[in-house]
């Protein structure tokens, strides 16, 4: 149940977009850029990375939406739930563990990341480019919990196939389109 009193109580995330457009484009922007320009990392890894902080902060919103976004680009179902319960002998690229090493620590503990946790994620066979861009969605997805979370944002599971869908066909830039449509328009 959302907390915007002038919305209705079931009001999705893109409800909250379109009745603050003036910081929601700009937010769309970054997740576009973040999420979807030219990068070490895969869109599906970037999402799978969104999914992950997420799940680790247990924002269910967040988390049920990029799960299926990251599922909707091929990442195989059930591996976030895997990576989630232990991250260790999770069925997931090995290249990638420590980058999740890495982005677990820096949601939980933000303060005991270390230059060992960053060479870590180098001797993976990662560059800046990448520890850039893995800090950037594990900050941007740390950011957008809190903002769901504090709103009061929340939805059920066929939301996340909608919303996942939605993503993986039009991305941010789509969304951001839909901040056109009236507000009574379905989100």
């Amino acid at each position: 149940m959302t907390y915007l009193k002038s919305l209705p109580s079931d009001a999705a995330l893109l409800q909250v977009f379109r009745a603050y457009p003036a910081t929601s484009r700009p937010l769309l922007e970054f997740h576009e850029k973040v999420l979807r320009d030219d990068s070490p990392f895969t869109v599906a890894e970037r999402e799978l990375m969104a999914a992950y902080v997420s799940g680790l902060n247990e924002c269910s919103y967040c988390h049920g939406v990029h799960t299926r976004t990251a599922e909707a680009f091929g990442v195989p179902a059930g591996l976030l739930t895997a990576l989630l319960h232990d991250l260790d002998t999770a069925p997931a690229d090995e290249r990638l563990k420590p980058v999740l090493r890495y982005l677990r620590t820096l949601t939980r503990t933000p303060s005991r990341i270390t230059e060992a946790d960053a060479a870590a994620v180098y001797a993976a066979g990662w560059d800046e480019d990448a520890l850039h861009d893995a800090v950037l969605v594990c900050a941007l997805f740390n950011f957008m919990n809190r903002m769901v979370e504090g709103l009061g944002v929340s939805a059920d599971e066929s939301y996340f196939a909608t919303s996942g869908d939605r993503l993986r066909e039009k991305g941010y830039s789509g969304l951001a389109q839909l901040l056109d449509e009236p507000a009574d328009q379905p989100s």
